[in-house]
C-alpha cells in the first residue's frame, strides 16, 4: 500500500538523493573538460563528447526504456539504475583509455530516465494534486544540490589533485544514493499496468509536441553555453580552476533557492514560470557580455545565471505533463529524452564555437535557442485558446 501524503514527502527526498548521484555522474564532468582534455591531449570540444555522447544515448533510449521497465517494481528499478552508475564511477576514477571512459559514461545513461520516471512516480503517487509540482520540485532539486554541493566539490578536488579525484566522489554519491534506496525505499510494484498503446497516444496531440520542441530548445540553448562553463570563465573571463569551483559552488547554492521558488510558483501557473526563468536564456549572455572583465560584475551574472538556469528541467518536464496530466511517467521520460537531445545539440554545437570562433561567442547561441523556445510557447497558448473557443462554440451550438 503507497503512503500518505507525508510519506510521499519522504519518498520524494529519497528521489532526490539519487538524483544527486545521477547528475553528479552526468554533469560532474563540466568543471574537469579542460583537465581531462589535457590529460588525454584532445581538443575541448572532443572532451565535450563526455558529455553529448551521455545525453545522446538518453534522448534516443530513454522512452523506450522507460516503456519496457514500466511493469518492474520502482524500487528495484531505481536501485539497478543507481548501481550502474557507481560502477560507472568507480571505472572512470581509474583514468582508462578514453574509448573505455566514454563506453563506460554511457552504459547508466540508458536507466537515467527510467530512474527519474520511477522516482518522480513514486513521489506523486497518491498525493495531492494541489501540491504534486511542489513533489516533483522536491525531486528535481537534486540538480541544484548537486550543482552546489558535489559537482564544485569534484571540481576543487580536481583543481588541487587530478580531474581522477572528481569520479572519486560520483562514486562515493552513488554509494550513498544505493544504500538510501535500499534501507529507506519499501517494495513499490506497480498497481495500474498500462499498454504501449494507451501511452503512445500522447504523440498525437500537438500541445504536446509542442511542448516537446520547447523542451529541445530550452535545454539545448541553456547548454551551448554551460557544457563549457569551466572553459568559459576560464578564456573568456580569466578565472583559474579554483575559483571555477567557487563560481560552480555559488551556481548550485541559487540553484537550490532557485527550484523551491519554482516549485510553488509552478503549483500557482505553469506557463507564466516556465516563460520567467526561461527568460535567463537572453538575458543572461547580454548580461555576460557587458560584464566584461569586472570580476565581481561577473560574479554577480553567475548568480543571475544559476537562478535562472536551476529549475529548467523541473520547468521542462512539468510544462510537458501539464499538457497530458495522465501520463506523466511516459511524458517525464519525453521531457529527460529531448532536454538530453537539448543537451546533446547545446554541447556539440557550442564544441563547434568554441573550436571556429572562440569561447566567448556561445552565450549568443543561447539567445538563439531562447527565442526559439518562447516561439514554441506562443504557438501552443494560441493552439489552446483556440481549442478553448471551438468548445465554448460546440457548447453553445448544443445548447441552442
Amino acid at each position: 500500500m503507497y503512503p500518505s501524503k507525508q510519506g510521499n514527502k519522504k519518498f520524494a527526498y529519497i528521489g532526490c538523493l539519487g538524483f544527486i548521484g545521477v547528475i553528479t555522474t552526468e554533469f560532474g564532468v563540466i568543471g574537469i573538460l579542460p583537465q581531462i582534455a589535457a590529460h588525454y591531449q584532445i581538443s575541448i570540444d572532443t572532451a565535450g563528447i563526455l558529455l553529448s555522447a551521455f545525453a545522446l544515448v538518453i534522448a534516443l533510449t530513454g522512452p523506450f526504456m522507460t516503456l519496457l521497465t514500466a511493469r518492474f517494481d520502482r524500487k528495484k528499478v531505481m536501485l539497478t539504475a543507481i548501481s550502474i552508475f557507481l560502477i560507472t564511477g568507480v571505472v572512470s576514477s581509474f583514468s582508462p583509455p578514453f574509448w573505455l571512459l566514454m563506453l563506460v559514461r554511457m552504459l547508466p545513461a540508458f536507466l537515467q530516465p527510467v530512474y527519474i520516471a520511477s522516482a518522480l512516480s513514486v513521489a506523486v503517487s497518491q498525493g495531492n494534486k494541489n501540491n504534486e509540482n511542489e513533489l516533483m520540485s522536491i525531486v528535481f532539486s537534486g540538480v541544484a544540490i548537486a550543482m552546489v554541493t558535489t559537482v564544485p566539490f569534484a571540481t576543487y578536488l580536481a583543481s588541487q589533485f587530478s580531474w581522477e579525484y572528481s569520479f572519486m566522489v560520483q562514486s562515493l554519491v552513488s554509494l550513498i544514493a544505493v544504500l538510501g534506496i535500499y534501507f529507506l525505499l519499501p517494495k513499490m510494484p506497480v498497481k495500474e499496468k498500462k499498454s504501449f498503446g494507451s501511452q503512445l497516444k500522447i504523440l498525437s496531440q500537438p500541445t504536446f509536441m509542442i511542448s516537446t520542441a520547447m523542451n529541445f530548445f530550452m535545454i539545448s540553448g541553456w547548454f551551448s553555453t554551460y557544457s563549457y562553463f569551466a572553459e568559459y570563465l576560464n578564456k573568456a573571463k580569466l578565472m583559474d580552476n579554483t575559483m571555477v569551483s567557487y563560481m560552480l559552488f555559488l551556481f548550485g547554492l541559487i540553484g537550490v533557492f532557485a527550484n523551491w521558488i519554482a516549485g510553488k510558483m509552478l503549483n500557482k501557473n505553469v506557463s507564466r514560470t516556465t516563460a520567467f526563468f526561461l527568460s535567463g536564456t537572453i538575458i543572461i549572455p547580454i548580461l555576460l557580455h557587458f560584464s566584461g572583465g569586472n570580476t565581481i560584475a561577473t560574479i554577480l551574472v553567475i548568480g543571475i545565471w544559476g537562478f535562472l538556469y536551476a529549475p529548467s528541467f523541473l520547468n521542462a518536464s512539468t510544462y510537458m505533463i501539464s499538457s497530458v496530466p495522465n501520463s506523466l511517467e511516459f511524458a517525464n521520460s519525453l521531457a529527460t529524452s529531448f532536454g538530453n537531445l537539448g543537451v546533446t545539440l547545446g554541447t556539440t554545437l557550442g564544441g563547434w564555437i568554441i573550436a571556429t570562433k572562440g569561447v566567448s561567442y556561445t552565450p549568443w547561441v543561447t539567445v538563439v535557442f531562447g527565442a526559439l523556445a518562447f516561439l514554441m510557447m506562443a504557438w501552443r497558448s494560441y493552439l489552446e485558446k483556440e481549442a478553448k473557443t471551438t468548445d465554448k462554440q460546440m457548447l453553445c451550438n448544443s445548447e441552442g
